[in-house]
């Protein structure tokens, strides 16, 4: 069995000093793979280091298999790392490189052969390619002869330290694919560290979400997406990210360019609790629905039910094909633009159908479902569920 667990696990760079890691809780199942993501700072590479041994525990403890292996040297914690520089061997072959490792280990030569074949085997590395040396592959064969090295160890937990970002962008999607199949055929446990949220998404059976040290959130790529705990977690997950606004409080709900959106009771029953005078929304850019036409005024288009319109200026159509994004600067009622204070307006991006886009410079309305609208509290950032 291979679990891991971080059990209250700092680090501290310097005396006085905002732990780089703080008080770390997090419980990693056998044969899962676990990405964890965040800003520069966010303490994620140094929680990937402790683990690895690379790096001194200030307080707490790692487990691996339900072992204590706080201060166990690397070679001893049973893990392989892939690192973001490949860190390979250049007068060496792939071969060589491959089962560097194993020969430092005095596993014999016949089974040494055997595991690399292997190993290039799965990662489609054909023998031509370890008779060569690291300057004569592409990036993208070097990181895998990089996991490779790893596979062929046989470790109970792979680590990786952002392993593509090196590479070009059609290159890290190839990639990223071929690790998360990697990972599920051989079921091996695996802590991915990175900073780009969609590699989080794609990959990762749980992602835990960091920001300046502290664990914000664990949880399926699907629950941080529909359910954040907070508004970082809201901004940092999805791309294009989620819109936030700070809006006033009506009685019904928030007033957001001109248009009242309703909240829930019990959101309105937390803001009066807190005596909020205003609330941070959140709005993701696909529940923003270009009403055509805009309806004059920004009020609520015929039928419309419960939903509501927000107005402004279209300033920008990024063209993505199939979908498009477009930047607005929403307006209040009369049509000037609308301030932080009164009628919660800004700039906002919403996903349309790419080939119904209007061009710049027009005025445009968007529904919102009151559901669709996430409220944050705006000091502490938490959120405020209905």
């Amino acid at each position: 069995m291979a679990e891991v667990r971080y059990v209250g696990t700092s680090r501290v760079y310097a005396k006085g000093a905002r732990p780089a890691v703080d008080a770390l809780n997090l419980d990693i199942k056998d044969g899962e793979f676990m990405v964890l993501v965040g800003p520069s700072g966010s303490g994620k590479t140094t929680a990937l280091r402790m683990l690895a041994g690379l790096e001194p525990l200030d307080g707490g403890r790692i487990e691996i298999g339900g072992r204590d292996v706080s201060y166990v040297q690397p070679k001893d914690r049973d893990i392989a790392m892939v690192f973001q520089n490949y860190a390979l061997y250049p007068s060496k072959t792939v071969a060589e490189n491959m089962g560097f490792a194993l020969k430092m280990q005095h596993v014999p030569k016949a089974e040494r052969d055997k595991r690399v074949r292997e190993a290039a085997r799965i990662l489609d590395l054909d023998d031509a390619l370890l008779e060569r040396k690291p300057k004569a592959l592409s990036g993208g064969q070097r990181q895998r002869v990089a996991m490779g090295r790893a596979i062929v160890r046989e470790p109970s937990v792979f680590l990786m330290d952002e392993p593509l970002s090196n590479l070009d962008a059609k290159l890290r999607v190839q990639t990223r694919s071929q690790i998360a199949e990697l990972q599920r055929r051989l079921g091996i446990t695996t802590v991915y560290v990175t900073h780009d949220q969609v590699e989080a998404m794609t990959m990762g059976h749980r992602v835990a979400v960091l920001s300046n040290g502290k664990l914000l959130q664990c949880a399926s790529p699907r629950e941080l997406y529909d359910n954040p705990v907070n508004q970082f977690v809201a901004g940092f997950i999805g791309s294009p990210a989620m819109n936030l606004l700070t809006a006033p409080l009506t009685d019904e709900g928030v007033r957001l360019a001109g248009a009242v959106i309703p909240l829930s009771a019990g959101v309105r029953t937390a803001a009066a609790r807190d005596k909020l005078t205003e609330l941070v929304v959140g709005i993701r850019p696909e529940h923003l629905h270009l009403v055509t036409p805009a309806a004059p005024g920004g009020g609520p288009a015929a039928g419309a039910g419960d939903d509501r319109e927000l107005t402004g200026e279209l300033l920008l159509v990024e063209e993505l094909g199939a979908d498009a994004l477009m930047h607005v600067r929403l307006t209040s009622d009369g049509g000037a633009e609308g301030g932080s204070g009164g009628s919660g307006g800004g700039t906002v991006v919403a996903r349309t159908e790419g080939r119904t886009s209007p061009a710049p410079g027009q005025r445009v309305s968007f529904r919102v479902q009151p559901a669709n609208v996430f409220a944050f509290h705006p000091e502490t950032g938490a959120r405020l569920a209905g």
